[in-house]
């Protein structure tokens, strides 16, 4: 679904672009507009984790993707960015970042059970073989606006929002269960399912942030930026950092070469609730942290 989105409106802003072409260049601040194109890989560190339920005692504990379903920790992926800067000063970019991971594990080593997806219990128990599957997209939009510009320096500010999608899907022998009002679930009547998907959206997180480049001589730029943002808004509670060195080169009039250092880290909580005999009572947290730390390349097309 995100990825559909990203290409959609990859294919308006070319359409546009291409519009552009036509103006006539006599202006000079229509020279002044481009798209510049990224595409690239970067180098994810992950660790990620949901709050499940002991179904002998009632109480939640924390599982871990990575330690407990085996999920991979480290991971090179893909990365895209669009911006069009415009009238000199102005920018607005999307980019997109994708964690797609898969892992099968053959002898869960504890019993647990994961609460309210589709209003529904599911147990899994000690031995039982597992396969699990943990996609999350990350989709940023933003507006920067050079405050301080000089002949080979820029310094501005940007607003944005980050919106993440998350999909988790369990395979194996699950059972089913009913709880009571207490959500104590002794899963008495098990019935085998194949699959269980649980699929969260959360809604666009705003951050603030600064950046900043300098040419240090013809065809080499250093560029830096910092993005933040910390928000509590209904059911979800969610902070990001984000922090970028890097150095760009010019390879031709429309191509050029860029290597970056980046930190990158989102962590987001979404708290789950069910109504049960008139009382809306909490059933558990799901905690996504998704960072990465480490080199990113890129190949910058401009048009």
């Amino acid at each position: 679904m995100i990825k559909s989105i990203f290409y959609i409106v990859i294919m308006l802003l070319c359409t546009q672009s291409a519009n552009a072409s036509n103006i006539d260049n006599s202006d000079p601040m229509s020279i002044m507009d481009t798209f510049s194109l990224d595409f690239g890989v970067f180098y994810a560190n992950s660790d990620s984790n949901m709050a499940v339920t002991n179904p002998k005692t009632g109480g939640t504990f924390p599982i871990d993707f990575e330690d407990t379903l085996l999920l991979a920790e480290e991971q090179y992926l893909p990365y895209f960015e669009l911006t069009y800067t415009f009238n000199q000063r102005h920018h607005f970019y999307i980019d997109w970042k994708s964690l797609d991971r898969q892992a099968d594990n053959n002898h869960v080593n504890e019993d647990f059970i994961l609460e309210d997806i589709d209003g529904k219990d599911y147990l899994i128990e000690v031995g039982t073989k597992l396969d699990t599957e943990l996609n999350i997209d990350i989709l940023r939009l933003g507006y920067g606006y050079d405050v301080w510009q000089g002949t080979d320096y820029a310094v501005g500010i940007s607003i944005g929002f980050h919106t993440m999608f998350i999909e988790a899907v369990f395979k194996g022998t699950i059972g089913t269960c009913i709880p009571d009002s207490s959500l104590t679930s002794l899963c008495s009547n098990v019935v085998a399912t194949p699959e269980v998907v649980d699929d969260t959206l959360t809604a666009p997180l705003p951050n603030i942030g600064i950046y900043g480049s300098y040419e240090l001589y013809h065809g080499w730029t250093f560029s830096a930026y910092a993005q933040y943002f910390s928000v509590a808004y209904d059911d979800v509670d969610g902070s990001l950092i984000d922090v970028r060195l890097g150095i760009e080169t010019q390879c031709s009039e429309n191509w050029s070469l860029k290597l970056a250092y980046n930190y990158y880290d989102v962590d987001i909580t979404i708290e789950k609730q069910r109504k049960m005999n008139n009382n809306v009572l909490k059933t558990f947290d799901h905690n996504i942290n998704y960072s990465f730390t480490g080199p990113l390349f890129a190949v910058s097309y401009r048009f």
